[in-house]
C-alpha cells in the first residue's frame, strides 16, 4: 500500500517485496498437512465400458485408505502417518507432506458403485469403474 500526497512518492518496493516472500512462504509451508486439493495427484483414463483412475500414494498404508464413488463423483481419503524415521530434533527440509488427506474427483459420467474394482502396488493405487448399462451410449440406427 501507499499513500500519496502533492509532490511526495512514499512507495516502498522493499516492504512490497517482504509482503510477496511473506505469501509464498504461506503458500509452500513444510508444516501443512497433505490436505490439499490435489493431492494425491491422479491421472484418469477413459475406456470402452468404463473409467481407470491411477492415484500416486508413495509410502502409504491401504489399510488407511477410504473410497467412496456416489454418482458422478470419487473420493479417496486417507490418512499418512509419521513413521520413526522421519522423527527429528530438526528438520533441513521437510517436503513430503503427512497427515490426512481428502479428494473429490467429478467422474465424467456415473460410475456403478458395485463394479468398482481397487488395487494397490508399488505406491500406485488403481480404481476401475464400469459405466452403468443404462447410462452407456446406444448407437441409434436410421430407417428410409
Amino acid at each position: 500500500m501507499y499513500t500519496t500526497y502533492p509532490g511526495e512518492f512514499s512507495w516502498n518496493p522493499l516492504s512490497e517485496l517482504r509482503h510477496m516472500q511473506e505469501t509464498m512462504n504461506r503458500m509452500f509451508d513444510s508444516n501443512q498437512s497433505v490436505g490439499r486439493a490435489n493431492y494425491p495427484p491422479v491421472n484418469m483414463y477413459s475406456r470402452d465400458d468404463g473409467l481407470l483412475v491411477t492415484a500416486e500414494l508413495p509410502g502409504f498404508d491401504n489399510d488407511k485408505l477410504d473410497i467412496t464413488v456416489h454418482g458422478d463423483t470419487l473420493r479417496v481419503e486417507g490418512n499418512i502417518a509419521e513413521n520413526d524415521s522421519e522423527k527429528a530434533d530438526g528438520w533441513h527440509r521437510r517436503e513430503r507432506g503427512r497427515g490426512q488427506f481428502a479428494r473429490t474427483i467429478d467422474l465424467p459420467y456415473r460410475a456403478d458403485p458395485d463394479t468398482v474394482e481397487a488395487r494397490f502396488k508399488d505406491g500406485v493405487l488403481e480404481i476401475e469403474m464400469r459405466r452403468p448399462e443404462e447410462d452407456k451410449p446406444r448407437r441409434i440406427t436410421v430407417n428410409a
